[in-house]
């Protein structure tokens, strides 16, 4: 449990490095005429990373969940390499990745790095970690309910990217 709760942590750090990023991609594309987009949901889909990351460990604490080592090994692998293409979506977009939509007016979409094959590869991170950190430790109910959840947000939130990054192309 000590483990998972230090596997939490290092994700909750890794969290707030993306915020600091975020932000100040966030006054770059300001400064530049970026236009936000999508700001009823975002609230919404902090809430959802943020009970992911209490619910997690809850569910281990209080219902028990064991460390199975088939299961959870498979899954840290999951967790790091869901990190590592993160990053790599933010390296690729630069100072135009944000957690927020905010969209330049003019600039070209990004064609480098994972969006040569994927028009949303932060979301297929997204995806892989929001199953994986809660199974690392066999927190299915986690699991289960963040991916519903992510589901129904991500539906709303690729629509939206997709319509800006239209308007302003």
């Amino acid at each position: 449990m000590i483990a998972y709760a230090l596997l939490i942590g290092l994700v909750v750090v890794e969290r707030l490095a993306e915020l600091v990023v975020a932000r100040r991609n966030l006054a770059w594309a300001r400064s530049k005429g970026g236009v936000e987009y999508g700001r009823r949901h975002y609230p919404w889909i902090v809430a959802a990373h943020v009970a992911l990351l209490a619910a997690a460990p809850a569910e281990v604490w209080l219902l028990g969940r064991p460390f199975v080592p088939a299961l959870g090994w498979p899954m840290l692998a999951v967790v790091v390499l869901a990190q590592g293409l993160r990053w790599w979506c933010i390296g690729a977009l630069g100072r135009r990745w944000n957690t927020r939509v905010v969209v330049v007016p003019g600039m070209p979409l990004v064609d480098r790095g994972p969006y040569r094959w994927l028009r949303h590869p932060n979301y297929v991170a997204v995806v892989a970690e929001g199953v994986a950190l809660p199974l690392v430790h066999t927190a299915w109910l986690t699991a289960l309910a963040f991916t519903l959840a992510n589901a129904v947000l991500l539906g709303v939130r690729v629509r939206v990217e997709d319509a800006a990054l239209a308007r302003a192309a």
